[in-house]
């Protein structure tokens, strides 16, 4: 029989900058009332010169191996969901793999946008299960600051920087038989990439770009394809909405935050909400959630949470894992 991951360990990083709604209404033509009616967003922390891809996903790496309480040298793996790498390589994962000190095991990036920690929670679970790995960091750091265009107040409003990261591992045959990831599930449609999506990289000629995104449109297919990977969950595992204790969305607008909590009949005290303090950290945005509900003690062990995302590609996903 195949093990299964359990989520052992929460870390997060935060760059020190809050950046407030008020702070960007000097510089662009909005207001702190357009932001927060239309986005739910009130503030995001916005990188420092010595924040990079690598450096926050090691903090968070090692902070989610020190709530675990293991070292660096039993990790087997690590996976970094990213869009914003400091290098095209070597990979951010290698980067933090020496960062961490390790000297065994592998490493590397998954890019799939703000469905990027789902993929790469994926993979994870997939190593575990097929026994290539027996312990995994699992990690989404993003600094969508350095893409996005600070002129352009219908992207730049959106987003902010940071690192999330879990810790998983191989279950033993003594413990909880009820808990780990129950399932994960993916999708991408490739016809709909130029909804959501950078003008430029290494690959071209043009060697920077900045996001762009076509936001009704975004919107529309988000609060279809969520619903749809919200219910394709459930249904693996015979579970209903009443079932689900927790919802972690990707915080990318509180409006389809809220649609989705409507959709399970989650009361809103049951939906982790960070949105509104972190903006859309992009593949970051799910772990710091999580990270936050644990460690503030409102996700528990036992617990079903759900776990849902869509970003650029198009690509969503979810997850459905008991703690």
């Amino acid at each position: 029989m195949s093990p299964r991951s359990l989520l052992v360990g929460f870390g997060g990083y935060l760059p020190d900058r809050i950046v407030t709604n008020a702070e960007l209404a000097a510089r662009v033509d909005t207001s702190d009332d357009w932001i927060r009616t239309r986005t739910g967003i009130h503030q995001r922390h916005i990188a420092g010169p010595d924040d990079t891809a690598v450096t926050m996903a090691t903090q968070a790496a090692e902070r989610a191996l020190a709530y675990a309480g293991i070292g660096a040298a039993d990790v087997d793996a690590v996976l970094v969901a990213t869009s914003t790498p400091d290098q095209a390589f070597p990979s951010t994962a290698t980067r933090v793999q020496a960062a961490l000190g390790m000297e065994r095991g592998f490493g590397f990036d998954l890019a799939a946008a703000c469905s990027g920690f789902i993929y790469a929670l994926s993979m994870g679970d997939s190593l575990i299960r097929s026994g290539q790995a027996r312990c995994v960091l699992v990690i989404g750091s993003e600094v969508y600051s350095r893409i996005v265009d600070w002129e352009d107040r219908a992207t730049c409003v959106l987003f902010g920087d940071g690192a999330g990261a879990v810790v998983i591992r191989a279950a033993e045959p003594s413990e909880r038989p009820e808990a780990g990831i129950l399932s994960t599930h993916l999708h991408s449609d490739g016809r709909t990439g130029d909804l959501l999506y950078v003008d430029g990289a290494v690959g071209r000629r043009e060697m920077s770009g900045h996001l762009r995104m076509n936001g009704r449109d975004v919107f529309r297919h988000a609060v279809a394809h969520l619903s749809e990977a919200v219910d394709e969950a459930l249904q693996a595992n015979g579970l209903g909405y009443a079932d689900i204790d927790w919802l972690v969305p990707h915080q990318a607008n509180q409006r389809i935050i809220d649609g989705v909590g409507r959709k399970l009949g989650l009361p809103a005290e049951r939906v982790v909400v960070t949105v509104d303090r972190h903006a859309n950290t992009s593949a970051a945005s799910i772990p710091l959630a999580l990270n936050e509900a644990v460690r503030d003690g409102r996700i528990l062990p036992g617990a079903l949470v759900l776990l849902e995302a869509l970003g650029g590609g198009l690509t969503w996903g979810s997850a459905l894992v008991r703690l």
